[in-house]
Parts: C-alpha cells; structure tokens; sequence
C-alpha cells in the first residue's frame, strides 16, 4: 500500500501526518508530491523526507491534479501492483480514516473508495455551502447519490492506474472528472464515512472560491449545457416546422434529427470524450436511442396536445422527463468503453519496503 500525498506550500502538519502515519503502519509506503511550493517551504519537505517518506515533485505550481498524477506515474514505474490512497497534507484527513480507507481498497473488488464527510459540527460555511452545491449539482447530472464530492481522501486499488491517468484535469477539477467517468469506464464507488476535520476554518486551503469552483463545475455544466443546447434547436425546430406544414410528425422528426445530430457531435466530442469508443459503434447506439425517444416523444406529444396543453409546455413537460432516461443511457451504453481491469491480478507483498527516492527525486 502506498499512501499519496499532494501538498502545496504545507506546513509542519504534513511532517506531523508522516510520523503519525509511519508509527500506525511501518509497512506502508508514503509519497509526497511538492506541487511547487517554492523555496520558503523546502524545510518542510525536508523534514518530511526525514520523517521517512520520498518526497518527489517540481518547481513551479501546477495544481493538485498534476501532482497525484505524478505521483501515480510514479509508484506505478517504481512500484507496481501496490494499491494507492490519497490524502490531504493539511491534516483534514485522521491516521485512522487513512488506514481505514487502505484497508477497504483491499476487501472492495475493484471499486473507487471514497472517504465521505457529513459535515456535522463546526464547519466552515464556505465549506458547507461549496459541497452541499457539489453534491445536489453532482446527482442532477449523473443520478449518482455521492455525498462528498470533493474529499481528498480516496482510495484506488492497483490495477486502476492506467485509467486515473488517461482522465484529464490538473487542479481541483481533476477529482470531480474522476466521478464522472467512472460509471462508463465500469468502475464502482463505495464511500465510507470519515470524521469531519476543519481546522482553522479550513485557512491552509488552497482552493480559490471562484476560479477553482468554476474549473470544478464545468463537467457538470458540459452535460446540462449539451442537453439544453439540444431542447432549444428542438423547440425551435418543432415550432417553426409546425407552422410551415401543420403536420405534428413531420414537425417532431424533422426537429429531432436536427437537434439529434447536434447532441450526438457534442456529446461525443465534448462531453463523454473520455469514454467513447469506435465512431460507428456510438452512432449506432445513439440512433437507436434516438429512435426509442422519437416514439415516446411523439405519443407523449400527442397525448398532452389532444388534451389541450399548448405544444410548447407539452414539449417542456416530454423533454425534462426524458432528459434523465437519455442522459443515464448515454453515460452507462451509448458512449460507455468497454469496463477497465480494475485490479491487478498480482500484488507486491504489504510487507515490502517502503518508498525510497532515486537521485535528484525532488526535482522531477
């Protein structure tokens, strides 16, 4: 097991976790990752390496999901088939949470483990509202019921690192795409409640509230907007089709191949690109989910228009039911890969020796 820790500009709290963490479990390995503190904090690091972890990292800043990458490339040259967990520097993560999440990335086959905060006592309201956001916007666009998004704390077993580092994303963004490409890439995520750890009111932060809020959200907007996108050139479509003919089918189909073929590019090329496969074979599937929509489109269309609703809150009523069902087709069939390996079918022995950094180690 190799616990993972990124860490810009810490302070003695990262030494104080090492030490901790070296008396708790002397087999486990520990990297740390400098993502660019800078000289003022090279005495920290210091006395991290002296504490007994291998300190790697670079000179200029590059964000959280830069450095875990690092590190990922790292153990997995250096020391493949061992299982990772990730964890904070800033001491929001217990030595008990840590161990805990190592040991349920070895009973879970394959899964994501995730370290789930409740939030419950003395949080920071910042901190409450960012996740509280996170979370309802997380569920709205996947269906997936997370309730900590943005935990640092994770666990991944070995056989998943190929994935971790083909999802993009270099700063705080890089943990939320995580999310959303697992179900495609047919990887499980089991949470575990952990203690909530705020100290300071969460000052050794340094996620900017703005900037990295925006970077975090933008998957989640990628998927309402490519929806949205779509309903609106299909409204319109609809519309003014409907005037030109006076034909309900001719209007619905006309409207929805334009509006379809817009969705499918978008979706393919700017949404689920991670996880799409051949051309020919996501086309395929999303035709025949297209088809299946069209249907059920046009006979709700139908009903609610025989029934005297105007045809546009008809279509409003149709589409924001079949948004879901389309949007949970896509992610786990239309563009889902084939699932990855997700374990590694041999592991180093939990007995082997602990990191230790090659020559000029920190200056990767």
């Amino acid at each position: 097991m190799i616990i993972l820790i990124p860490a810009y500009e810490p302070d003695a709290r990262l030494t104080d976790l090492v030490l901790e963490l070296q008396a708790a479990n002397p087999s486990a390995g520990i990297l740390v990752v400098d993502d660019g503190s800078g000289p003022h904090f090279a005495h920290v690091f210091a006395a991290t390496d002296a504490a007994g972890a291998t300190v790697i990292g670079y000179g200029v800043n590059r964000g959280k999901g830069h450095a875990l990458k690092l590190g990922l490339r790292f153990i997995q040259k250096h020391f493949p088939g061992q299982d990772i967990v990730c964890a904070d520097s800033d001491g929001q993560h217990t030595v008990t949470d840590i161990l805990r999440i190592a040991a349920r990335v070895r009973e879970a086959d394959g899964a994501m483990i995730l370290g789930g905060r409740r939030f419950t006592g003395m949080v920071p309201a910042r901190s409450r509202l960012g996740n509280t956001v996170s979370r309802q916007a997380f569920r709205l666009a996947t269906g997936v019921p997370i309730h900590d998004t943005q935990t640092g704390l994770r666990g991944y077993p070995a056989g998943m690192i190929d994935w971790l580092l083909s999802v993009k994303g270099n700063r705080f963004e890089y943990e939320l795409n995580l999310l959303l490409r697992s179900r495609a890439a047919g990887i499980a995520i089991d949470e575990v409640e952990i203690e909530t750890v705020y100290l300071e009111h969460n000052a050794s932060s340094h996620f900017r509230p703005i900037v990295d809020s925006v970077k975090v959200f933008t998957p989640l907007l990628a998927y309402l907007a490519s929806s949205l996108g779509a309903f609106v050139i299909d409204a319109v479509g609809l519309v003014v089709l409907f005037a030109l003919t006076n034909s309900l089918f001719v209007s619905v189909v006309g409207a929805r191949l334009v509006s379809a073929s817009v969705n499918f590019l978008v979706n393919r090329h700017a949404v689920f690109h991670g996880e799409r496969g051949s051309f020919r074979r996501d086309l395929l599937r999303y035709l025949a989910l297209a088809g299946a929509l069209l249907a059920s489109s046009y006979v709700w269309l139908y009903v609610l228009t025989q029934w005297g609703t105007p045809l546009v809150v008809a279509k409003l009523i149709t589409d924001v039911t079949l948004y879901i069902i389309s949007f949970k087709v896509q992610r786990r069939f239309v563009f889902a890969k084939a699932p990855i390996i997700a374990r590694a079918v041999e592991r180093v022995s939990p007995s082997s020796p602990q990191l230790s950094p090659p020559a000029s180690s920190h200056a990767l």
